[in-house]
């Protein structure tokens, strides 16, 4: 099987590009079907291997999965039995970690595997534990697995969270919309895919105060139903195409994108340099010159997220000047750097939570490898813009989160291949 890239860079692109459903939304969402005993239809899901595999985890746990389209499902989990988690597929992925809240709430005891994901960094699930522990949950850590067991009468509680953790935020909210009660999250999230999650939990009756702020607040329902919902477009595939557009000197129209999802995305690209317009649902990438060199400050939700900055460094290596950036949430997310000196990148990392990357660089193609899935949509980025041939190796985690990236770069003049 295929699982290599091969570029040929310093090709402008141009066209269209239509953005699918969002992998990390996905992802909530397919987890919380388990809160109701009634089918729900989900429509625009990303054909991604997490996704994938998430469904097939449903179905091996006993849910009746129905195709109604390419991307349209239709999942009936009456049926359910965590006995039959299968562990080798939970524990590819981050997202798994998901399934504890509803689960919580549907059968009080049960155990799973360790999580897997990127390797990005100390990624415990330490905030998770301690949130459930305040609603009464018992965690024991034994043989590989979590155990877990909640009180017959959940009630509600008022969690404060040791961070702003997009995936605890999201299992508190799983777990509280039928805990008995009133639950207040403080230190929530507030990422589109908790607000993606709260609409979906609200049309399944779910009573939720605060959605897309850091407070929520949840009354618990007896039960939810089942209901129809929309996965909401990847912001982070959106914010890698726009700087394909932008690094290659292209001009290219980007569809099906909700922009405030990426307002201060935006605002960083403005002050690079880079030229476009913003529609509705849309943004156009124009050709742009004299990029100028910034400082990137990650930040949770609605600050620059961490998931683009791999793919922001790139463009500021086409950059004149000094830039810096400060990544403080992952230790780890500098591997591209490492891999971007061997195509000639002037880049220092000082710590494992700042870099100085010093522009205008040429790039010149060499075989790299993607480690993790920002770090491989980076690297492909790099290649757009080298001269010579770039070779990137490991490219499944890509395709965890970008479906067909090289398909739809193709339509837009790039030259990639599998091999």
């Amino acid at each position: 099987m295929a699982n290599r890239f091969l570029i040929k860079g310093k090709i402008p692109l141009n066209g269209t590009v239509e953005i699918f459903g969002y992998k990390n939304s996905a992802g909530a969402i397919l987890s919380a079907v388990l809160l109701t005993k009634e089918p729900c239809i989900i429509d625009n899901l990303p054909l991604v291997s997490d996704v994938l595999n998430q469904i097939e985890i449903l179905k091996q746990m006993g849910a009746k999965i129905d195709w109604l389209g390419k991307r349209k499902i239709k999942i009936n989990s009456y049926n359910i039995n965590p006995e039959k988690i299968p562990s080798e597929l939970f524990e590819k992925m981050r997202v798994s970690v998901l399934l504890i809240g509803p689960l919580l709430a549907r059968f009080k005891k049960f155990k799973i595997p360790h999580p897997g994901g990127d390797a990005i960094g100390l990624r415990p699930i330490l905030t998770h534990l301690e949130a459930l522990k305040d609603f009464g949950v018992k965690v024991i850590e034994k043989d590989g697995f979590y155990c877990f067991e909640a009180p017959e009468n959940l009630q509600g509680k008022r969690i404060v969270l040791k961070e702003f953790s997009v995936t605890a935020t999201e299992n508190v909210m799983m777990l509280a919309a039928l805990a008995k009660g009133t639950t207040k999250i403080e230190i929530a999230a507030a990422e589109p895919q908790v607000q993606d999650l709260g609409e979906f939990l609200q049309k399944m009756g779910a009573d939720i105060k605060g959605i897309g702020t850091h407070t929520i607040e949840i009354k618990g329902k007896e039960k939810l139903s089942g209901t129809e919902h929309s996965i909401c477009p990847d912001l982070l595939e959106a914010g890698t195409f726009f700087i394909a557009f932008a690094i290659t000197g292209g001009e290219g129209l980007i569809k099906d994108v909700n922009p405030e999802h990426l307002t201060m995305f935006l605002e960083k690209m403005k002050e690079i340099g880079v030229n476009f317009e913003i529609g509705a649902d849309e943004i156009l990438v124009k050709p742009s010159n004299n990029l100028k060199a910034t400082k990137v400050q990650i930040m949770p939700y609605p600050g620059f997220p961490t998931d683009l900055q791999p793919q922001t460094s790139i463009l500021l290596t086409q950059a004149q000047g000094k830039s810096l950036v400060q990544e403080p949430l992952y230790e780890n997310r500098f591997q591209h750097l490492q891999e971007l000196r061997k195509m000639g990148a002037d880049v220092e990392v000082t710590d494992p939570h700042r870099a100085l990357i010093f522009g205008k660089k040429e790039l010149i193609g060499n075989k790299i490898n993607s480690s993790d899935i920002r770090t491989g949509a980076a690297l492909i980025l790099a290649g757009l813009v080298a001269r010579e041939k770039t070779l990137i190796e490991n490219i499944s985690q890509i395709e965890r989160s970008y479906e067909k990236i090289e398909e739809k770069l193709k339509k837009l003049g790039a030259q990639i291949e599998k091999v």
